[in-house]
């Protein structure tokens, strides 16, 4: 008697979904693979959305990890522009329906829930009245709305509600395609991911380009008028009101889109996220889950919640070579991430130092400005490096850096990164071999330097 073919089906089609997808045809090609997604569009980097409407990348459909064609071929099934209503855990199956179709069930062996985050859109009235003018940045379909709506020829003023990583690429974005920009944030630093003093840097770097940022201001109020949208805000006691934007953009975080396994009866934990193991199984029998409604291992915090491209791809890979019956597990994260913002890029990885002191470190932050490469070669930049390690044990625990685009200060915090996740100390940077160049960097490279004023002020303090 023939052996039955055992099904994967993979609820999403984005990163998470499709590298779990990839990896279970590479090991164990005999699986039958399909993958169900609302849209058409597999595989799309929707973190280069901002870029695409930059005009940094020309084609939106350059966006593609992998072309539909690359996909298919490696024997995947793809069902588009599908809903998934409802998982049976007990029955094994889910019942979905194609766009304008009939519910159908589907059953499975083993389930792949990767359906990603929403937009965290509450606190706001009028937020979903109908408006062309009104977008969020978070799907293709976004992507479409804004680009129709700069079409037009009457796009000159825009609102970006929220001065994260989004808010600031879209500044930027929208900047180049010459609309006057203005950043809301409703706390007192832009860019909460970093220090204040990092993120007054990025805010000068905004005010330099004229994008106007408007802080210690809460959005309560959107509303539509016939000369365009109007803002209601509140600063402290006082409400201020700012008219007449053509494009209001609202991008103040995501949440996971966890209902579908809720329903279900999988655990949820933290922010509402998926709980999962370390092999990214949910505590329903055969249904992993993975990306950005999980929660996820912080090698130094434990479980949290931190929702990030390069996590999702990760969890999708640790998820796929379990389910082929190769296990491995998914070692965590130490929030590793990084920013653009015109000529500036910005970096962290690791605790700041109130995180640092909240997860029971006692830290020391020192910051140092050392030049990229040896001075006397032409086009040196400065780096502000600041490094964050326990004073007790004199752990690595975190670091922040910020420099010119041509600094090589994102592959800089990656050594960091690699660091924090080897435990080692910040004394030990010093040891690493690094290379070296006159001009792309020194004998003691930037971030040993930084590691050095650190053991200098370590032992000051002592």
């Amino acid at each position: 008697m023939a052996t039955k073919t055992k099904v994967l089906l993979v609820i999403g089609g984005s990163d998470a979904g499709i590298s779990a997808a990839l990896r279970v045809k590479e090991l164990k090609p005999e699986i039958e693979v399909n993958v169900f997604l609302e849209d058409e569009f597999p595989n799309l980097s929707i973190c280069g959305l901002p870029y695409a409407i930059s005009g940094d990348v020309a084609d939106w459909h350059d966006l593609a990890h992998r072309k539909l064609a690359e996909l298919t071929a490696t024997g995947i099934h793809f069902f588009m522009n599908t809903t998934v209503d409802k998982i049976n855990p007990g029955q094994h199956e889910i019942l979905l329906h194609a766009r304008k179709g009939e519910t159908q069930i589907c059953h499975y062996d083993f389930l792949l829930v990767a359906t990603g985050a929403k937009p965290q859109l509450s606190g706001i009235t009028g937020i979903n009245q109908v408006d062309s003018r009104i977008h969020v940045m978070h799907t293709m379909a976004d992507y479409f709305a804004i680009e129709k709506s700069l079409s037009s020829p009457d796009q000159h003023k825009a609102a970006i509600i929220g001065a994260g990583y989004i808010g600031i690429e879209m500044a930027e974005a929208l900047r180049k395609r010459q609309l006057e920009v203005t950043l809301f944030q409703r706390s007192s630093e832009i860019l909460a991911t970093v220090d204040a003093n990092l993120g007054h840097i990025v805010q000068e770097k905004l005010t330099e380009n004229q994008v106007r940022v408007i802080t210690n201001t809460a959005i309560k109020k959107i509303q539509s008028t016939a000369a365009g949208v109007s803002l209601t805000g509140q600063k402290a006691t006082e409400i201020r009101h700012y008219d007449d934007f053509d494009l209001v953009l609202i991008v103040t975080g995501v949440q996971p889109n966890s209902q579908l396994l809720a329903d279900a009866g999988a655990k949820i934990g933290t922010n509402y996220a998926v709980a999962v193991d370390e092999f990214m199984h949910t505590t329903l029998p055969d249904v992993w889950a993975a990306g950005d409604l999980v929660q996820t291992y912080h090698q130094l915090l434990g479980m949290t919640y931190l929702p990030l491209g390069t996590t999702a791809h990760k969890q999708g890979r640790v998820a796929g070579s379990v389910i082929a019956g190769y296990p491995r597990p998914f070692k965590g994260i130490v929030g590793t991430q990084v920013l653009k913002a015109f000529d500036l890029i910005v970096a962290r990885t690791g605790l700041l130092d109130r995180e640092a002191v909240e997860a029971g470190f006692s830290p020391l932050s020192v910051t140092s400005n050392v030049d990229d490469h040896k001075a006397y070669f032409p086009g040196a930049h400065k780096i502000k490096i600041r490094i964050t390690g326990d004073r007790r044990t004199g752990q690595l625990l975190g670091a922040q850096l910020i420099g010119h685009f041509g600094s090589e200060v994102a592959k800089r915090n990656d050594v960091f990164a690699t660091a924090i996740a080897n435990k080692l100390t910040v004394s030990q940077i010093s040891d690493l071999d690094l290379s070296y160049s006159p001009p792309v960097g020194s004998p003691w490279d930037a971030i040993q330097i930084a590691a050095q004023n650190w053991e200098k002020a370590s032992l000051e303090q002592a």
